[in-house]
């Protein structure tokens, strides 16, 4: 709240998820009162109103200063999907890209960890991400947080226009019930960006909160 009124943010967007190792892999939790212990990440999805227009930002950092290998296995899937993501908004693209493209590039990724098997193109036609991604790519941004407008135009997807913005999230949630290696259990990661649209390409609104692991990492130094 401080550094929202400091930078003219008057109120919080929406309730802020804090959510500390495996209450991070429940989507929208908003108890914020667990301990959090210096081995777990923590999941952080706030964001303020500004002017009257919402933003919407997540960010995944350790809590003890440093990733453990397979936090940073994770991670790195996560933003890789988050990256690849942006990358497909832009005039002229169907709004379903930015999803299809997350769900191929955390299914490789879950592939090369180890924890799903198979071919990755299979896997991902069968929706094996689903028990470990299971939230859409993003939503639209504005006066509200989930703002109204249309996703279909003429049956059909929208394709994306110049002063749209949409946020990019994906995650990757690893709950203590899944059938996994225990060393992947309760991790949740999401990384969230807010993308506007322009007449070239788009521009990332929140690309100055760090999302690089390393960036983080010294930022807790």
């Amino acid at each position: 709240l401080y550094e929202f009124g400091k930078r003219g943010g008057r109120f919080p967007a929406y309730t802020p998820i804090v959510a500390g190792g495996e209450n991070a892999c429940v989507l929208h939790y908003i108890e914020n009162n667990q301990d959090l212990n210096e081995s777990d990440l923590i999941l952080v999805d706030a964001g303020c109103e500004y002017k009257m227009y919402a933003s919407d930002i997540t960010r995944t950092f350790p809590v003890g200063g440093k990733f453990s290998e397979e936090q940073l296995a994770i991670y790195n899937i996560v933003l890789e999907a988050n990256k690849a993501a942006i990358d497909a908004v832009k005039t002229g693209n169907n709004i379903m890209e930015p999803q299809v493209i997350s769900e191929k590039v955390i299914t490789k990724g879950l592939v090369e960890l180890g924890i799903l098997n198979g071919n990755p193109d299979e896997l991902h036609k069968e929706g094996a991400f689903k028990d470990f991604y299971m939230h859409k790519i993003g939503h639209w941004l504005g006066l509200d947080v989930h703002d109204v407008g249309d996703y279909m135009e003429d049956g059909e997807f929208m394709q994306f226009k110049p002063g749209m913005i949409t946020t990019i999230e994906p995650g990757i949630y690893i709950s203590s019930s899944m059938n996994v290696d225990d060393k992947w259990k309760g991790i949740g990661v999401r990384i969230e960006d807010d993308i506007l649209v322009t007449n070239d390409g788009n521009i990332n609104l929140t690309e100055k909160v760090p999302s690089c692991p390393k960036e983080i990492e010294s930022l807790m130094a």
